[in-house]
């Protein structure tokens, strides 16, 4: 099947000439191919745990991207910025200035969010200044399950994330449609979690939820050898952060390992730095070890996977 071909009903005879219905032949493959979950979206964009941990764990964080050349979009030097967060839940806004906002935390579309996101953006690209993209257009922009995914539309450059303590980014040049801006502001406001991103590696977020204090490491490495080495960090009791540090437990984020520690409760992200990159270190020397897990790490092992962190 090709995107030339015709579309036709699930009990008509399928247009490749086979014979058979549609839905028993290119029909069946069209169902599988928009059914089956992408385990990792973000996979192949420069940056990609802190896509994930923007997409699912940063309240209020921007990041700069640029287009592809070869895009054929409409103007590759518009100014595109992603956001965790953006009015009313929008998957994109554009400014009065014509420059675009991709908002990540947004409704599920499909199986993908690369190509949700991508389908955003596009649509943001072709409407006017001060206008926005809904989750209703999105919908519709989506629901074939065709289109390009957001690796086929930006550049490869670094992404450099920039977490904010509200959402002031969001300015005063924009759509505000009956004058629900100030109402969504407020409400997201409310719901900040105070956040900061370690400077000396990579897609680690300090947080502070109540009286507590954490850390959430996106991790990129290969989840099977990732739970080894954790494994044998921590029957090795090298798994932890410093002194009042204690490994809690890790979830799963498209596709990748999210590791999360207990912080003293007066912890601050600059405490964190030092120990982490000593952390990282021992990680890499974990990964490196080839060797058969040894009785207790296996256990070890095991206790770790059992371990399963809910987002609050």
């Amino acid at each position: 099947m090709t995107e030339q071909t015709a579309v036709v009903g699930s009990r008509e005879p399928c247009p490749c000439g086979s014979g058979r219905r549609y839905k028993a032949c290119h029909g069946r493959a069209e169902r599988e191919r928009t059914h089956q979950v992408v385990t990792r979206p973000f996979a192949g964009l420069s940056g990609e745990c802190d896509w994930v941990a923007l997409r699912e764990i940063v309240p209020a964080a921007t990041g700069q991207v640029r287009l592809r050349d070869q895009s054929k979009l409409r103007d590759q030097s518009t100014a595109v910025t992603v956001a965790t967060v953006l009015p009313l839940a929008w998957p994109a806004m554009v400014r009065t200035d014509g420059s675009i906002y991709l908002g990540l935390q947004t409704a599920a579309q499909s199986v993908d969010p690369g190509r949700d996101l991508a389908a955003a953006l596009i649509a943001a690209l072709e409407a006017p200044p001060a206008s926005s993209i809904t989750n209703a257009e999105l919908a519709g922009l989506v629901a074939t399950g065709d289109g390009p995914r957001l690796q086929d539309l930006l550049a490869d450059s670094v992404f450099e994330v920039t977490v904010h303590s509200g959402f002031e980014f969001w300015g005063q040049d924009m759509p505000d449609p009956d004058g629900e801006l100030a109402e969504s502001l407020e409400r997201v406001s409310e719901a900040v979690v105070p956040t900061s991103r370690l400077t000396e590696v990579e897609a680690a977020y300090w947080c502070r939820i109540g009286e507590r204090t954490h850390l959430r490491w996106v991790l990129p490495d290969d989840e099977s050898r990732l739970l080894d080495a954790l494994a044998r960090l921590h029957a090795a009791r090298e798994l932890g952060l410093g002194e009042g540090t204690k490994y809690v437990g890790a979830f799963r984020a498209h596709g990748l390992v999210v590791p999360v520690w207990d912080l003293a409760p007066d912890a601050d992200a600059a405490d964190v730095e030092a120990p982490a990159v000593a952390l990282r270190k021992r990680l890499d020397d974990a990964l490196r070890d080839d060797s058969p897990l040894s009785v207790t790490e296996r256990r070890s092992r095991a206790g770790l996977l059992s371990r399963q962190v809910t987002l609050r």
